[in-house]
């Protein structure tokens, strides 16, 4: 129903000169989707308010509503061309008039858990990279097609936007960063088995995948009135350094059904440990940090054990905000179960002895596409030591990459043994008492199969080579900033 629509914006989008790739596609579409949903929004409460006989306060003021700029209408509800913005008229509102009254939102808003904030904070961060007023308004007249009215409409465009964060996952080069494989989340999910009542958290949310999906996982069912205002205020929580991906996961989870989504822009790396409480902690952690990253040594101080890897960081701050009896799966570089650097080491044997790892589930090479490396998942429940871990090797029986990427039925056998912790080909238990206590080294090292090389996949390589051209490209761009 929407698909076509989202097409034509895109095509709008490609020959306008100030979008250029996947995330300026996605980055653009989310700040006008952000609005008409916030008009449909308005316009919801306004006409529940009067059939209660009560007056509804709009949050947007009446000049700079959506249907005010955007999509004007006639008496009998056609489009007033006459009076519509266009070309440099529309251009010179977008950016003098329109973005900094959004942008004053944040000032004005009553606290950071508000949809006021979130206007604000959002438009503080978005660019309109709009060069043509013509161009724009077409766009804006596709976006006024779409409806949020029925939580069918919600749920398809939903859909779509997932498919738009895919997009930007595929197109190499920093757009994976923005997307975890679903149904290795789904599987994630299934293992730690979130209730309604506990509050789940995304240290490092990026488009809110973890948090979506969820979502959609807690909704199954009939759920009573305070169930459903528990999962829209008090459930989900995230946090985000990069401002794209703050808008994209913000513009997600109001397209699952999150009116004012808990997610807070910030780096989350620059809170120090020692000031986290245990009644500010959480019950489940899902997360997929970023890997290959390095801080500053400012913020290295905020944390017991010091080291540059971002990955190492974020897993200290998930270990640190879980709640006692809390469950956690956080996908991590399979090097940190070997690596014999001294902050490796002691983070491992930190893991082991705060936290039961029960599970490491080894995921084949090409899960993350542009990625290059190999990860695992680690399964944790904070409060008791590690006794035994279970590890599941993931064999698809294919090559992973574009054309070939992980599905739900590929992680079923995991989902399904992990409930016992059964022994098979491709699982096996490993007891605390067989891991070395001085490099608490935790390989994956299947006992059933004898060692080998596998031959790599091309597609892998090539994601490699990729990924190993955006490392050189960060480094020379840092070394030119020098000169």
């Amino acid at each position: 129903m929407f698909e076509q629509t989202f097409k034509n914006i895109d095509d709008v989008l490609w020959k306008e000169a100030g979008c250029t790739t996947e995330l300026d596609y996605t980055e653009q579409t989310s700040w006008m989707l952000f609005l008409k949903y916030l008009d449909d929004l308005e316009q919801e409460k306004a006409l529940q308010a009067e059939l209660e006989g009560k007056l509804y306060q709009a949050i947007i003021d009446d000049k700079h509503r959506w249907s005010s700029w955007a999509a004007p209408k006639t008496e009998d509800g056609a489009f007033d061309h006459n009076n519509a913005l266009t070309g440099d008229d529309l251009i010179d509102y977008i950016t003098r008039d329109l973005f900094p009254y959004l942008q004053g939102f944040k000032q004005r808003a009553t606290g950071p858990d508000t949809i006021e904030y979130k206007i604000g904070e959002i438009f503080s961060e978005i660019k309109n990279r709009f060069n043509s007023g013509y161009s724009l308004r077409d766009a804006l007249e596709y976006i006024d097609a779409l409806r949020f009215r029925s939580q069918k409409e919600k749920h398809e465009l939903s859909h779509i936007y997932e498919a738009k964060i895919k997009n930007m996952g595929n197109a190499g080069r920093n757009g994976g960063e923005y997307y975890t494989p679903r149904p290795l989340i789904r599987a994630m999910i299934q293992v730690t088995q979130p209730k309604i009542g506990e509050r789940i958290y995304d240290g490092a949310c990026g488009s809110a995948g973890f948090l979506c999906e969820s979502y959609d996982y807690l909704r199954q069912g009939e759920l009573s009135t305070t169930q459903l205002l528990a999962l829209q205020k008090q459930t989900f929580y995230g946090k985000e350094k990069k401002s794209l991906a703050y808008v994209i996961a913000i513009m997600n989870m109001i397209l699952h059904g999150i009116e004012a989504p808990n997610i807070i822009h910030t780096n989350t790396l620059a809170e120090n440990l020692s000031d986290i409480q245990e009644k500010d902690g959480y019950h489940v952690i899902l997360a997929n940090p970023p890997f290959g990253g390095k801080e500053r040594k400012e913020v290295q101080q905020n944390f017991p054990i010091k080291t540059g890897e971002t990955a190492f960081l974020f897993l200290q701050h998930f270990i640190k905000n879980l709640k006692a009896g809390g469950r956690a799966a956080v996908v991590i570089k399979n090097t940190f179960l070997s690596n014999s650097d001294k902050a490796s080491k002691a983070l491992r044997q930190e893991l082991l002895e705060s936290c039961k790892l029960h599970t490491i589930l080894d995921c084949p090479g090409g899960t993350f596409l542009g990625a290059g490396v190999k990860t695992v998942v680690l399964f944790f429940e904070k409060g008791a030591p590690t006794r035994k871990i279970w590890y599941y090797h993931l064999d698809p029986g294919r090559s992973m990459g574009k054309t070939n990427p992980l599905n739900d039925n590929d992680l079923k056998a995991f989902v399904e043994l992990q409930a016992s912790f059964a022994d098979t080909d491709e699982s096996w238990k490993v007891s605390i008492n067989d891991i070395d206590q001085e490099t608490f080294d935790l390989s994956v090292k299947n006992p059933n199969k004898a060692e080998e090389d596998p031959l790599r996949d091309p597609e892998v390589i090539i994601n490699e080579i990729e990924t190993l051209d955006a490392e050189s490209e960060a480094i020379l761009e840092g070394i030119r900033g020098m000169l």
